[in-house]
């Protein structure tokens, strides 16, 4: 089990988990805190919809790409530990949405593949080995063990991140939520009053599904913009309910 004061569920190639991730980084490198990073796939969580009928073109795909990554990260915890998952994970967001200037929802599912994986992977100095594991769904086990604890943890009706507060004992939510990446004396003040909030044990909610569009590159909006405001209901620009 997880020796943490955090532990953080992530889907590799959801854009929100991706910038509150850059926020617990900033704070955990001016704080004494230990993270672990877990797996919730997004693919899973939605097992049950009909993504044709619910979502807009490309979630799917994109979805997959992120369980075929989740299945890389997977093989990576097992054989080279924990720590190497958080800079696999790093990598992968900062390829994925920091790098490049994509719109198109669909081009997700481009980065489960090696083409997108294998730099990566020689930058971090790690086996190409460890791309077989795309499309080696006997970890999809473990991958369903961890989004079923992330999930038993919340209630179902959430997305990605999940963060888990003190585990085991502390209480655990869907996000924070972010569209902007906080100044780094901004970053140690959200968290303290996000602990504060969880901290309380009959704290359940906050939520607004009103969000701005990630500041993130691979949507178009500089380090320095606003990106346009949109309704994410669902969680996930998801046409129904």
């Amino acid at each position: 089990m997880s020796e943490a004061d955090l532990n953080f569920y992530f889907d590799p190639l959801c854009p929100f988990a991706w910038m509150t991730s850059k926020w617990v980084r900033m704070v955990t490198a001016q704080r004494a805190y230990t993270v672990d990073w877990r797996f919730v796939s997004l693919r899973m969580v939605n097992a049950s919809i009909d993504y044709e009928a619910h979502f807009p073109p490309g979630y799917e795909a994109g979805h997959t790409a992120g369980l075929r990554l989740l299945r890389v990260a997977a093989r990576t915890r097992a054989e080279f530990g924990r720590e190497a998952v958080g800079l696999l994970y790093a990598s992968i967001g900062a390829q994925a949405f920091d790098t490049v200037v994509d719109l198109d929802e669909s081009a997700r599912a481009d980065r489960g593949n090696v083409a997108f994986l294998q730099p990566i992977l020689e930058d971090l100095a790690l086996p190409l080995t460890l791309a077989d594991a795309l499309d080696d769904d006997s970890y999809d086990g473990v991958l369903h063990r961890e989004t079923d604890e992330a999930l038993a943890l919340t209630g179902k009706d959430v997305g990605t991140p999940i963060l888990h507060f003190a585990p085991p004992d502390g209480v655990a939510f869907f996000g924070p939520v972010i569209s902007r990446l906080p100044s780094e004396e901004d970053a140690t003040r959200l968290w303290d009053n996000i602990v504060g909030l969880s901290s309380f044990p009959g704290f359940a909610e906050l939520k607004r599904s009103l969000r701005e569009r990630p500041q993130l590159r691979s949507f178009g909006v500089d380090d320095d913009a606003v990106g346009v405001e949109e309704d994410w209901h669902g969680g996930s620009r998801r046409l129904k309910k």
